[in-house]
Parts: C-alpha cells; sequence; structure tokens
C-alpha cells in the first residue's frame, strides 16, 4: 500500500485494495494465539478481589511451597509455609556477601524477584511477647535474641549483660562510663538546645543498643532519636570526608554534631586505643579541617564529648565553588533527593534555599511541641499541599484514631510501644498518637510526592521507601503496622502477596496491622492474611463510607515443625 500526498491510502493496480484480507489475517491470527495462550498457560500467581487463584504450586521447597484451602466463603487461601530455622533474621535487602571498601556491605542489595521468598519468618524458639515499656528500655528476653556473643564480647563495656532469661541494659557504654544518664546529661550543658524544645530530633549514627536514645526520651528531655546499628569505624574524614558530607545533608542549618571517642580527648585517651598520641593530633587536626571546610564551627567542648554546629551564615558558603574541597553542588542536584541516589561528594548550599525557606534553620524553627502543630515552609514543595490541607489532614487523624481506639483497645495502652505509618503522607496518624506511649516510624513513599522534609519539621521521624521491596529492619521489630490506602495507590506496580509477607516479617508475634483500603481490595487482603495465620476483622471506617473498610488484624505467635516453643 501507498500513500497520497493526502496521506490516505491509494487501490493498489487493479482496482483491489489490500486492506480487508490483511485486517482478518491479523484477527486471526490474534485469536490464535489467546488459544494457545489459554491452552500453555505458565501457571503464574493470579490475584483477583474475589480470592487467590494460584498456579503450579508444585514446588517442595520449604521457603517456597504453597498449601491451598478452602475457606467458609469457598475463596481459595494460600497456606504460607514456614522458612527454614535459620532466617529468623532473615533481612532480604541486606547481604554481607559485598566487600567492605566504602562499607558497600551495609548499602541496600535486594534479590531478585525469582529469588524472593513465599514463606513465614519464623521466632527465635522459644519466643515470648516483649516487655513492655518503659521497662523495656532496661531489659529484654533472652530467648527473643538468644546470642550470646553478645554478651562475651560487649559486657566488658557495661551496657549489656545477661541476667537469667533476660538481657539487661545497665545504661553503661564505651564512652560513658559512669553511666548514659550523666553522658546524656553533659551533653545537654554542651547544647543547651536539648532541655528547651529547641532540639526535638536526633541521630545516633553508631548505636549499640539504643542507651543514648532511650534515655533521650525520658522526663526533662523529651527528643525523639532515630538510631542506626551499623559499624562505625569513625572515618568521617575518609573519602574527601563523604560521610560528614551525609551528615551535613541531613543536618538542619544550625543543627548540632556531636562526637565522642577517637580523637576526641586523645590527650587522655591515647593510652587505651592501641595508638599514639601523635597519630590521634594527627587525625583530630584532619578532622577539624574537613569540618571547617564544610562550613561547621566549633561550638562547644568537655570532657570526651566535641561539639561543632553547622553554620547558617551565607557568606560561608558564598565562598564556595565547584572548584573547592569539597565542591559545591550545583543547581541540578536535589538534596532532598535520597532512595536509591548515591551519596554525593558535594556540598550543599543552604544559602541557596534560604529565599524559600526561611524557617528552616534551627534556631527559626518553632520549639517542641509548637512545631508539631505548625504547618512548615516545606508543605510548599509537595504538589497539592498547602497549610489548609494540613489542618484539614491533622483533624482527620484526630477522628480517624479515635476511632482506631474504639476497635483496638490496645492502641493507646502498654501493649503498643513501636509503630509504623506505612504511607504517611504528612505524619498524621503519628501526630494524632503524640501523648500516647508509642514512638512512630513514619514512611514516606519514593514514589509519591516527597513530604518527608514536613514530616522532620513537626519533630517526628521517618524516612523514603518503596514497598515493592523489603523495609531495612530486623524481623519483629514493630508492634502495629498502619496503612492507609497502600494497595490502592501501589497495586499496579507491587504483588500485593509480597507487601504483606514484608508486613508479617516486620510484625512480632502477637502484634497487630490496621489496614484501611478500599473495599475493592479488603477481601483479597484478608484472604492473603489467613495465610500467614493472621486473625482479621473487618469494620467500616469512622463515617461508615461504602467504598471503603478497616481491617483489624492479629498476628499469631505460632510454633510448627522448625520452631519449637
Amino acid at each position: 500500500m501507498k500513500y497520497s500526498k493526502e496521506a490516505k491510502p491509494e487501490r493498489a493496480a487493479g482496482g483491489r485494495s489490500r486492506a480487508v484480507p490483511v485486517a482478518l489475517l491479523l484477527v486471526v491470527l490474534c485469536a490464535f494465539s489467546f488459544y494457545l495462550g489459554g491452552i500453555y498457560s505458565t501457571g503464574r500467581s493470579l490475584l483477583d478481589v474475589n480470592g487467590i487463584v494460584v498456579k503450579g504450586a508444585s514446588s517442595s521447597s520449604s521457603a517456597s511451597a504453597v498449601a491451598i484451602q478452602k475457606d467458609t466463603n469457598t475463596k481459595a487461601v494460600v497456606v504460607f509455609p514456614e522458612c527454614p530455622a535459620d532466617y529468623q533474621d532473615y533481612t532480604p535487602c541486606t547481604d554481607p556477601k559485598y566487600g567492605n571498601y566504602r562499607l558497600s556491605f551495609m548499602e541496600r542489595h535486594c534479590p531478585p524477584a525469582v529469588e524472593r521468598k513465599e514463606c513465614l519468618v519464623p521466632p527465635p524458639q522459644g519466643y515470648k511477647a516483649p516487655i513492655r515499656w518503659p521497662k523495656s528500655k532496661d531489659q529484654c528476653w533472652y530467648r527473643n535474641v538468644p546470642y550470646d556473643w553478645i554478651n562475651s564480647q560487649k559486657s566488658n563495656q557495661h551496657w549489656l549483660r545477661k541476667e537469667g532469661d533476660k538481657f539487661i541494659f545497665p545504661g553503661g557504654g564505651t564512652m560513658f562510663p559512669n553511666g548514659v544518664g550523666a553522658y546524656a546529661d553533659l551533653m545537654a550543658e554542651l547544647i543547651p538546645g536539648m532541655t528547651d524544645g529547641t532540639v526535638r530530633t536526633a541521630l545516633d549514627t553508631g548505636c549499640g543498643v539504643a542507651s543514648w536514645g532511650g534515655d533521650l526520651l525520658g522526663p526533662g528531655r523529651g527528643i525523639l532519636t532515630l538510631s542506626l546499628a551499623p559499624r562505625e569505624n569513625h572515618e568521617g574524614p575518609e573519602f574527601g570526608g563523604l560521610y560528614l558530607l551525609e551528615v551535613h545533608r541531613v543536618l538542619r542549618p544550625g543543627g548540632f554534631w556531636a562526637l565522642s571517642g577517637p580523637p576526641v580527648n586523645y590527650e587522655n585517651r591515647w593510652h587505651g586505643w592501641n595508638t599514639t598520641a601523635a597519630a590521634q593530633k594527627a587525625d583530630l587536626d584532619r578532622l577539624k579541617k574537613t569540618l571547617a571546610s564544610m562550613c561547621f564551627k566549633p561550638y562547644s567542648k568537655k570532657g570526651d564529648i566535641a561539639v561543632w554546629q553547622k553554620s547558617t551564615d551565607p557568606a560561608c558558603y558564598d565562598k564556595l565553588t565547584p572548584v573547592s574541597s569539597p565542591p559545591k553542588c550545583d543547581d541540578s542536584v536535589d538534596p532532598d533527593a535520597a532512595w536509591y541516589v548515591p551519596m554525593r561528594s558535594c556540598l550543599t548550599s543552604p544559602s541557596s534555599t534560604s529565599s524559600r525557606y526561611k524557617k528552616l534553620a534551627l534556631d527559626a524553627t518553632p520549639k517542641w511541641p509548637q512545631r508539631l502543630a505548625v504547618a512548615p515552609e516545606r508543605i510548599a514543595t509537595v504538589p497539592g499541599s498547602s497549610a489548609a490541607a494540613f489542618k484539614h489532614d491533622d483533624g482527620k487523624w484526630k477522628l480517624r484514631t479515635k476511632h482506631y481506639k474504639a476497635l483496638l483497645p490496645a492502641l493507646g495502652s502498654d501493649k503498643i510501644r513501636n509503630v509504623m505509618d506505612m504511607n504517611t503522607v504528612y505524619g498524621g496518624f503519628a501526630a494524632s498518637l503524640i501523648k500516647d506511649p508509642v514512638w512512630v516510624m513514619n514512611v514516606v513513599s519514593s514514589y509519591g510526592p516527597n513530604s518527608l522534609g514536613v514530616v522532620f519539621d513537626r519533630g517526628l521521624i521517618g524516612t523514603n521507601h518503596d514497598w515493592c521491596e523489603a523495609f531495612s529492619t530486623y524481623p519483629r521489630t514493630y508492634d502495629l503496622l498502619h496503612l492507609d490506602g497502600l494497595f490502592t495507590a501501589e497495586s499496579h506496580r507491587c504483588e500485593m502477596k509480597f507487601v504483606l509477607l514484608e508486613m508479617d516479617r516486620i510484625l512480632r508475634p502477637t502484634g497487630y496491622a490496621i489496614i484501611r483500603e478500599n473495599a475493592y481490595f479488603l477481601d483479597s487482603v484478608a484472604t492473603i492474611a489467613k495465610g500467614m495465620r493472621w486473625n482479621c476483622d473487618k469494620h467500616d471506617t469512622e463515617h461508615k463510607a461504602d467504598k471503603e473498610k478497616v481491617l483489624i488484624c492479629q498476628k499469631k505467635l505460632w510454633s510448627g515443625k522448625n520452631t519449637q516453643h
């Protein structure tokens, strides 16, 4: 077929068009391909809103084989098997096989889809419900973390010891021999803002058992700490100060960076560090030079603690150029981008955004607890957001949480301590729980509008995450998981089964899940949850909406062939 200048098909020689026979041939071929597809189906697992249809589940592997049952409503239920017993601490996206260079083994390395486990991570033998807060700050059941090597290697550091059937956390530590309380008191003396509500959020980048973070939650402090427990090698100046550049990125202008340990106070401590005074002095001089190049200034020092403050002075950052050391980031670098973004070896200048965010600096941020209810300036960067939307969201979550507590009386009691809001926007659910004895990890979707800055500006903590992947935490971390429309938002990308299996991994036995979802998805969620040994009940929302329901689930404490209690 050829086309005329008007782009209309012309007749072929002989006066007959071949368009009709060709079209008929295509229809026949398509119909035949659908017929073959129906006969030779590959058996890929399918999900519909009326239940689970599984084909090809004949594998006998304990980590992938599934059984199929029918419930009373004749819906197919996938009964997930137990993972092997040595999977009790399985953390899918952490793989120690990667090298130590630049601590790359600590980065996320998620398994490919074909290697994802379709099994239930077992609890340790003898596991029982955790000790309730606040006693849990000082002790935990040994059988819940049955590792004698911790006791043998760390007992001399006085931050942990085994007594009978418990691990005891006496509040000691390598750098606070007088107890974590005295250590925190000294830090508050060096940083007065820790006692008047100026400092609300903290990041502990090398904790052992989070004694410091636990103490900061106590009376008179009220500081919420995100404690990270990787290996801490004090390599701040290494690789062009790359780690300190990341500290600079996440720290609010006017915020503080405190260091205890080598090389601070080397004059009195070097004998016990298996080094020399000269080597430690050289390390300290190099650290000071690196920090000065990043617009940190010395703030205070006493004993084993030294404190630097991130400058708010635009003049310091204006001196930076693309050829400085470290160089100034160009305008294409988004300082808020962090999900699968490599750490950048350049410095982001807060002065470049000061005209838009005048209240981003620490001394301009409302003090705690007032900042919780104030719409931050950064809300203007979230598409579709405004101060009015923030106020509406705050009221909405107060109403919803009141309804949740009527459905789940354990919420607000000492039965629930560790909470995750799996897909928050402004941290509204966490804010509505602020008077309850809980802490909340707020998760902002890495594929949606990035509102994480708003969460932190309110004095809450959180992170970005993509629920098509596993979350970076140990099994049995949380007492309560909450999600609001997650499957509605992500069903086109994430397979429901794997999201729920990940929820089961990070939820402790006897823990709860509040699943607020479109009624279209809720029956499928309940069916999969039953296969994970969860007990679920469906409820109306606070407005009794037809299209939206609330599923309240509790995970069983189970034992089986791989784990005996």
